[in-house]
């Protein structure tokens, strides 16, 4: 098999973006700032091998704040967002939190606050139970905001005429599936109110553009990513309806299909917002010890955004 090349077309961008970076990096500062352990509630961001490297550094991952042993430890909010009854009641148990929502997750809140009070019915695009979509819709009083999964929500919703109605989107949604959604809200509310500036970030829309413009020249395409992360699982689609049927994620209990490479020319990798670069290189270097590869990294655009971390860590 050794002898057998392979071609690697890298993706860019890929992997971490500005949320991302900036998560990690307040769970860090923090336990730098106030010692182990510091308490996260929920995964601070959807990747395994993030996660376990900072339980090592001394960060305790809890579901809900009820499950903080020691209330006078700091607690971190992920990168996903909460709704508002958590501050609300991690303020009951006088808890020190550090929000590390991302700010372009917190851009949608605000959007989602400002229509409501417009007086606007809000309709939110997104994935049920998804971290994301739970601290959207945990902005605002119950019955005010909706969600819609996909086309066929649309159709079956039913809404009071009188009232005026807006949309947001999940930041980490495909950019094609949103279009078709948005094109049957539309056709059902012609004078529906849409977000000023798109609401799914400039991050998962990279990915997804960079995936795209080399997929229909893989014969595999491989997306470094957990099975639980939104944007990664959207990569492998966008990979399949983009040319490439033979795409897949490949999460920490993956097995690597060396034999359907062997039959292989040209295969595609990237990883998802919020997958580490050590992950990609990881799987290239077990394809190295199998095949002789060579790689082409494909950039589209350079991504340079940063956001900065709460003032009380620095």
């Amino acid at each position: 098999m050794k002898n057998k090349e392979i071609k690697i077309l890298l993706s860019a961008p890929r992997g971490f973006c500005a949320g991302v970076d900036r998560a990690i990096e307040i769970v860090k500062l923090s336990l730098k700032k106030y010692g182990a352990p510091v308490y996260v509630r929920h995964e601070i961001v959807h990747n395994k091998h993030v996660v376990d490297s900072l339980k090592v550094l001394g960060a305790i991952f809890v579901d809900e704040l009820s499950e903080v042993k020691d209330k006078s430890r700091p607690v971190i909010f992920s990168a996903h967002g909460v709704p508002k009854t958590v501050p609300i009641e991690a303020k009951s148990y006088k808890m020190n939190y550090i929000d590390a929502t991302c700010p372009l997750v917190s851009k949608v809140h605000r959007e989602a606050e400002n229509l409501n009070k417009a007086g606007y019915h809000i309709i939110l695009i997104g994935h049920n139970k998804h971290p994301e979509v739970v601290g959207t819709m945990g902005q605002l009083p119950d019955g005010t905001i909706d969600l819609i999964q996909n086309e066929h929500d649309v159709e079956s919703y039913r809404l009071d005429q009188n009232k005026k109605v807006a949309y947001v989107t999940q930041t980490t949604l495909s950019v094609d599936d949103t279009k078709g959604i948005i094109d049957a809200l539309k056709k059902k509310f012609p004078e529906i109110k849409e977000p000023f500036k798109e609401d799914i970030c400039y991050a998962t829309t990279n990915r997804q553009s960079a995936v795209k413009n080399i997929a229909k020249l893989c014969d595999m395409f491989f997306i470094l990513g957990s099975k639980n992360s939104s944007n990664s699982v959207r990569l492998v689609e966008v990979a399949k309806k983009s040319g490439c049927p033979q795409a897949q994620l490949i999460h920490s209990d993956s097995k690597i299909p060396f034999k359907k490479l062997q039959s292989c020319n040209t295969i595609g990798i990237s990883s998802g917002a919020s997958a580490p670069e050590v992950l990609v290189e990881n799987f290239i270097n077990k394809l190295k010890n199998e095949f002789k590869i060579v790689i082409e990294e494909v950039e589209i655009i350079k991504e340079n955004i940063v956001f900065k971390v709460p003032g009380k860590l620095n």
